[in-house]
């Protein structure tokens, strides 16, 4: 896999079923340590709650989910499933609950649960995180400032830019689309610039 979603930004949502309160946080996090961090510090900032049920997904094949004393399968579970649903990764979602005094029963705290995370995914938005190969550009200043300009025009990611006695630009192009940079500077410098790749790396794109 060459790109996946994740979350464009943190968010919370909170809904309330028959006065018991669910409030989903939805974090971005890049490790399983860092998602129980989240979850741990939620715990102690709203300690008067009975519940925090959370569920996270991580790039590319990690899947936990906790019920936190709810009847299994009632909160964990269709959180975790409405993460898989919108295909995010790199994301925690934990539900706090207050409660209310009503019991829900099983399909009611299935959907409260559920609800709650679509709520907070909603006011999060996605966006893309693609795996990329770097490449270094080396340009004479009197060239370099339309060169760059014509390569985001193209929707070249230009990673990175640094003055010297030439300019560096470092770029960022999945590997299909390698063909197409080195046409493209072919023509834009009469066939003159050529790239060197430095690695791989995952960024983040603003197009869903």
């Amino acid at each position: 896999m060459t790109s996946y979603l994740t979350i464009a930004r943190d968010a919370e949502a909170e809904i309330e079923v028959k006065r018991s309160r669910f409030l989903c946080t939805l974090r971005r996090v890049g490790s399983e340590d860092a998602a129980r961090a989240v979850v741990d510090g939620l715990r102690r900032e709203h300690w008067d709650a009975r519940h925090h049920c959370s569920a996270f997904r991580l790039h590319p094949d990690v899947e936990r989910s906790s019920d936190d004393g709810e009847p299994a399968g009632t909160a964990g579970a269709p959180m975790l499933d409405v993460l898989r649903g919108s295909e995010v990764a790199d994301v925690v979602a934990v539900v706090t609950r207050w409660f209310g005094g009503t019991l829900l029963g099983a399909g009611g705290l299935v959907r409260a649960y559920g609800d709650a995370v679509r709520g907070a995914l909603a006011e999060a938005g996605t966006l893309r995180r693609s795996l990329v190969r770097e490449h270094l550009l080396e340009l004479d200043h009197a060239d370099a400032g339309r060169i760059e300009s014509e390569l985001r025009a193209r929707g070249v990611a230009v990673l990175d830019t640094t003055y010297g006695a030439r300019v560096g630009l470092t770029l960022g192009v999945p590997p299909a689309e390698e063909p197409r940079l080195a046409a493209l500077l072919a023509e834009l410098t009469a066939g003159t610039a050529e790239t060197q790749v430095a690695g791989e790396r995952w960024v983040d794109s603003l197009a869903p």
